[in-house]
């Protein structure tokens, strides 16, 4: 089994608690442990936040979760004027602000960045899953795909081209 959930959100504060709730309760059916689901909501709410106060002049933005096997694979995709992560500063010790992609980075087991000048970025975080015992999620997500040998995808490239809103469709490029 594959899970996928992908939403259209617009940029407005509000949209962090749905995405954050809906996956937390996907994540606890399947009964990934507590601590990463926690590791998880963080990691999208900085994810989407940056989103929120940065990605000018984009009305909306795209979030794309799948699980596959023991991964858990964000996309934030926006369609601001772009974020080069090479040109982040490390925030100053008493900076109330600018912890996100450090969050990011210390939750995540990887994370990569898609910056595409005047058309967006796209933000892909990546988890592997633990389950309790006896969670449905290790026969629905372990079991079947183990024997099947598929791998977890990767963004490659910088598409897709968008405009000033996100059209139907729009996401990363997988492999």
């Amino acid at each position: 089994m594959e899970a996928t959930i992908s939403l259209r959100l617009p940029r407005d504060a509000a949209s962090v608690p749905v995405i954050r709730q809906l996956l937390d309760a996907s994540l606890g059916a399947l009964g990934v442990e507590p601590q990463i689901r926690d590791d998880i909501q963080l990691m999208l709410s900085e994810a989407c936040s940056n989103v929120i106060q940065h990605a000018e002049p984009s009305d909306d933005y795209m979030v794309s979760t799948e699980l596959i096997r023991d991964r858990c694979v964000i996309k934030v995709v926006d369609a601001g004027n772009g974020f080069d992560s090479s040109m982040a500063r490390a925030p100053s010790p008493i900076s109330e602000h600018g912890r996100g992609l450090l969050i990011m980075q210390a939750l995540a087991d990887d994370v990569r960045f898609v910056n595409r000048p005047e058309r967006g970025s796209i933000v892909c975080l990546e988890k592997t899953l633990r389950f309790v015992d006896d969670a449905p999620g290790r026969s629905l997500l372990l079991d079947e795909e183990s024997e099947l040998g598929q791998g977890v995808p990767e963004v490659v490239g910088d598409q897709p081209d968008v405009g000033d809103h996100l059209p139907a469709g729009d996401h990363a490029d997988v492999k």
